[in-house]
This record gives structure tokens, sequence and C-alpha cells, in this order.
């Protein structure tokens, strides 16, 4: 593995760059403090250099909330969300999560929707950007790399994206969760029941918890179908 020193960039970092694409967010966003000490364990742990969008997120931030915490964007963690590039791709002593082998999870949603690269496991290994939509269960291509993943997590149609899971006051609801939390729903949304959302019921769980969960049921299906 290269050493921490090998991964800063010094003559053309990209953190300047993405400091002027939270300038001209078109959503809130709030940068959350990291511990550079911290940051930079997670950096290392990741072995991407802070040239990238990705590495300047992980080792200058401890993570972005994006219009009031409805998206989370995974940086170096911290004590407002203690989730981390690192923790939540099973990197280091301390892992989140089980390993997810093939993928890099960089984002997630109050939803229980994540978001990840794919090293293999969604596709043809070359970084592109997937979501794990909790209405279908299933990793849907996004058609984008990472950098313009998070150019429209910041400026994007949001509401296009999302649709009528946006339902009214799920937003203000979101801002009052955990950025490590998320909305367990019942009946859930990949259901036909779930599809009303006048009739879907919520409550702040874990977000590993979700992630568990959901991608357990994936499975369960993807046997049911073989």
């Amino acid at each position: 593995m290269r050493p921490l020193e090998a991964l800063l960039e010094t003559e053309d970092p990209a953190w300047p760059l993405v400091r002027e694409w939270l300038g001209s967010a078109s959503h809130p966003v709030e940068v959350l403090p990291r511990d550079e000490a911290a940051a930079g364990a997670v950096l290392h742990l990741l072995q991407v250099t802070t040239r990238s969008p990705l590495g300047a997120v992980a080792y200058e931030t401890g993570g972005l909330l994006v219009d009031g915490g409805w998206l989370r964007i995974l940086g170096g963690g911290g004590p407002r969300m203690r989730g981390s590039l690192a923790t939540w791709n099973a990197l280091g002593p301390h892992p989140a999560v089980a390993a997810t082998r093939g993928m890099l999870l960089v984002a997630h949603d109050v939803l229980g929707g994540f978001f990840a690269l794919d090293g293999g496991a969604l596709g043809e290994g070359r970084g592109g950007a997937f979501y794990f939509a909790p209405d279908t269960l299933r990793w849907e291509d996004l058609g984008r790399g990472y950098s313009d993943l998070l150019a429209f997590f910041l400026s994007g149609d949001l509401a296009g994206f999302y649709g009528a899971y946006r339902a009214a006051g799920w937003s203000e609801e979101a801002s009052r969760l955990s950025p490590d939390q998320g909305f367990s729903l019942h009946p859930p949304l990949w259901t036909a029941e779930g599809k009303d959302l006048t009739q879907v019921s919520r409550r702040a769980v874990p977000m590993t918890e979700l992630l568990a969960l959901q991608l357990d049921l994936a499975r369960q299906l993807d046997a049911g179908e073989a």
C-alpha cells in the first residue's frame, strides 16, 4: 500500500474544484467537520489520491449532507456521521458492515437507497455509479462516474430522481434523523402496498440495518427467480 504522503496531492488537488461545486450547489449542503488523523487513515485505506474528487471528499470532509440530510455523501467520518468511506466498505479494523465485494459504497439516502461505484460486482468494473433502489431491490446503472454523481447530488434534479417518494413532510422528518439513520418503511416500497405512500409508516433505524436487510431480501428474490 502506498503511504499517506504519496496520496496527498499538492500540485493539483481536487478540493478547490469540489469547493467550487459546493459554493454553486442548487441544494443546501452541509460540510461535516473532519478529524485530520481519521481522515488520513480513511484515505490510506482507500488508496486513492486527493487529486480525485473522491479522495478530496474522503480527506477534507467528515461527509456531506445534502438537502437537509436527505442524501449523505460519505467522507472521512466524524462525530456527526460516524460512517465513513472506510467503515462502510469494510476497510480497517472497525467495519460498519460486512464486506461488499466488487463495489465501493459512496452515499446513501433516508429511504434506504445506496450509491456505489462498480468494481466488478455490478457491471464491467470501470467505476461507474449504481443505485440500489429500495422500490425494486435492484442495482440500477446511473451512467455516471463519481465526479458526475457528486455534481448531480449538489445541483441535479433530485425531485425528479425520487419522484413521489419525497412525499410532503418527509424532508422535514429526514432532517431530524441522524446521518447514520434511515427510514424503515412498512409496507416496504418494493411491495405493491408500499406504492401507496399514504399507507406507509416509517421509523428510524440504523442505515447498516437497512443495507443488510435489503441486500438479504434481494438475494432471496434472486434465488426465487432462478
